[in-house]
């Protein structure tokens, strides 16, 4: 292949990712909707002004005043041509954007209406429409790429919006490997770290107990009633991602979130310090803010029970206590909980549109790698007895890669029933001096596209769950809260960004759009960066998306990414493409969920290893818990909805809950044996 070739052929990748499933606003002229409701008595059921919301308010130029004509007929004539233009702009709209069905024929709206009061507030907004919010804050929706929102009280599950002209709205399916995801993550937001929300971490700097975990952070809180005790957490909930970021995210023409949540959403056990219950509350504002704008939800189970690899971001820094150690089999069926609960949940008619993809553990390590394997395969079938089997029955369920070269995954689960791939490629973590940028740019193109491309066309759906721009480890706590970089020269040149010259800004968004065209399906970590109050900016500036818009080192439009490798002549040789297409069984066609006996013939579960421990029986819990069904939202004003939380009323199976009066060992910190003898 010659110097230049781009590394994914765009054609597959529907259009050149200009896939245009429904009228623009631009297509539709961009017409004042409140005009049209009046024009035609529109308040049948869909009416109602603008009101706080407003409408789209730059008319087009049809509906401007006609030039005074001495012939009536001629006024006639166009007075007719208007009339008629505004009636198909509001027949296109409703029956595009609000009523369509989901492609199973399936209703993907579980609400509905509840008196004419309700009805009547219906809104769609595009640019420039005035927005407030549920607690009373107001902004303007911006988004100059033909996106749209749709704010229906009394059917709030509404699957209408679109978040740009070439994305589907969220009542048609989503296409994986043909569709392409460019979405961002909302990290530090449910699961804060140290590097995105410092300002938590810094008031409890000097207090040597706080090592960057959420654990000694929630003591410290705990601890501080004076300074807001464990209520400093919701507060940051409350205020660090609200409904405008899911409106810029819209605008800056993502069309995907990744949200990492953590366990305990779902509550808390023994003498576990974190915050219980309440993050969820916070899942189901994000759901709701998401279909409003018309993105979709990765919804990523970011930390575990016992934790799943022992690192900050895990819940507690230390020890790895899932799938490894004595309490690692009972805290994997604790886990198992969240993961059914989840799946019922997100499998409702009124949400699987909306979360088509379920990261089911964020970045395993620390397990024996074939006893992950063997979860992964039982978390499916648990998973799929809840779904079925075949296109449109559930999510996406996504595995990450355990840290294992992907070509290791290419014969994982052979004919299994859509599975998705997560890979998390950074150069940030290698322990490297990295003081230049310079020779960044061209290098996600081989180093992370070839091995992508290669499992797509291998393995099936593969996709880049988080990156970042860090091409070195500069950044306030990157490493934790008082662990020194590897690079020599972060304080001279790289944490502050009011310092960096056009040209690093330019170099940098190259080496975002390179990342972008290699990756092909992304989230970008992370969304948002939180000001230090040390220094009132953002202290690890090559981790924020939107502070990269802002300053101009990453693309208002990601569609301009296309081809940013082929532009620093990356050679690509012809079998490295991406074919373009998934194989059915992939993508819940024929063949789906007829696994080949060969690729399950290592597999065994429960592990050996993880039940017996020397001998003894390892520590288990028992199914005798209430069947873990998640709290719905509230509507206001109320809706007549169809949702429960539960999408399979067959799965009647009790939770895995401890045995009465058994003393268990510390599940963050079993030791090494068990008790003897055991419960």
């Amino acid at each position: 292949m010659q110097a230049g070739s781009p590394l994914i052929k765009p054609v597959p990748y529907a259009d050149d990712y200009n896939r245009t499933p429904m009228a623009s606003r631009d297509e539709l002229g961009a017409y004042d909707y409140t005009a049209s409701r009046d024009a035609l008595a529109y308040n049948a059921g869909y009416g109602g002004g603008g009101g706080a919301y407003g409408g789209y308010t730059d008319k087009p130029a049809w509906s401007a005043p006609p030039p005074r004509k001495s012939r009536k007929r001629l006024i006639a004539i166009i007075a007719g041509a208007v009339i008629l233009l505004i009636i198909i702009a509001v027949v296109v709209i409703y029956f595009v954007a609000i009523k369509p069905k989901n492609d199973d024929n399936k209703s993907s709206t579980g609400g509905s209406k509840n008196g004419t009061s309700a009805a009547v507030q219906l809104v769609i907004g595009g640019d420039g429409t005035n927005v407030t919010t549920e607690d009373g804050k107001t902004f303007t929706y911006t988004n100059k790429l033909g996106g749209f929102f749709v704010d229906d009280p009394a059917n709030p599950y509404n699957d209408g919006a679109q978040p740009n002209s070439w994305t589907p709205p969220l009542n048609q399916s989503w296409k994986f490997g043909q569709d392409k995801i460019f979405g961002v993550n909302l990290g530090g937001w449910l699961v804060p770290e140290p590097f995105i929300a410092p300002e938590l971490y810094e008031k409890y700097f000097d207090d040597q107990t706080v090592n960057g975990d959420e654990w000694t952070l929630s003591i410290a809180m705990r601890n501080d009633s004076s300074g807001g005790g464990i209520k400093q957490m919701e507060d940051h909930y409350r205020t660090f991602i609200t409904e405008e970021d899911f409106a810029q995210i819209a605008g800056a023409g993502l069309n995907w979130v990744r949200l990492p949540v953590p366990f305990n959403a779902f509550g808390t056990m023994g003498n576990e310090p974190f915050l219980a219950d309440t993050a969820w509350v916070y899942v189901l504002k994000a759901f709701k803010w998401a279909r409003k704008y018309g993105i979709r939800i990765n919804l990523d189970l970011h930390t575990m029970p016992g934790s799943q690899n022992g690192l900050n971001h895990s819940g507690k820094k230390g020890y790895v206590a899932w799938m490894s150690s004595v309490m690692g089999f009972a805290n994997y069926q604790r886990s198992m909980n969240f993961i059914r609960g989840v799946t019922e949940f997100i499998s409702q008619d009124e949400y699987k549109m909306l979360v088509p993809l379920f990261g089911i553990v964020n970045e395993p390590q620390g397990q024996d790698q074939t006893a992950m394997h063997a979860f992964y395969l039982e978390a499916y079938k648990e998973i799929r007895a809840i779904t079925g089997i075949g296109e449109g029955k559930g999510p996406y369920i996504s595995i990450h890669d355990h840290f294992e070269a992907l070509v290791s995954w290419k014969d994982f689960l052979t004919g299994a029933d859509r599975i998705a791939l997560d890979t998390h490629p950074y150069f940030t973590f290698g322990g490297q001096d990295s003081p230049s940028l310079d020779p960044f740019p061209p290098l996600p193109c081989g180093t992370f596209g070839v091995p992508i491309n290669a499992s797509l066309n291998t393995f099936g759906f593969t996709y880049a769950g988080e990156w970042s721009l860090g091409f070195n480890d500069c950044g306030q706590y990157i490493w934790g809260l008082r662990d020194p970089p590897h690079t020599s020269n972060c304080d001279a040149e790289w944490n502050d960004y009011t310092k960096w010259t056009p040209d690093t800004k330019a170099k940098l968004l190259s080496l975002a759009q390179s990342h972008m065209d290699a990756l092909g399906n992304f989230f970008f970590w992370t969304w948002k960066v939180g000001v230090s109050k040390n220094t009132g900016l953002v202290g690890a500036p090559l981790w924020s998306y939107s502070l990269g818009l802002e300053q101009g080192w990453m693309p208002k439009d990601p569609r301009q990414a296309a081809g940013e490798c082929a532009r620093l002549n990356v050679q690509i040789q012809p079998d490295q493409y991406y074919v373009g297409t998934l194989q059915p069984w992939q993508t819940g066609g024929v063949g789906a969920g007829t696994i080949a006996p060969a690729a399950t013939a290592t597999l065994v579960w429960p592990p050996p290893a993880l039940v017996t421990i020397s001998g003894i029986p390892a520590p288990t819990y028992t199914a005798t818990g209430p069947v873990p069904t998640l709290p719905l939202p509230t509507f206001t004003p109320p809706v007549t909805a169809t949702a429960d939380g539960w999408a399979n009323p067959q799965d009647t199976s009790p939770a895995l809950v401890p045995i009465a009066n058994c003393q268990y060992p510390d599940p963050w910190n079993p030791g090494d044996t068990p008790p003897s003898p055991p419960c």
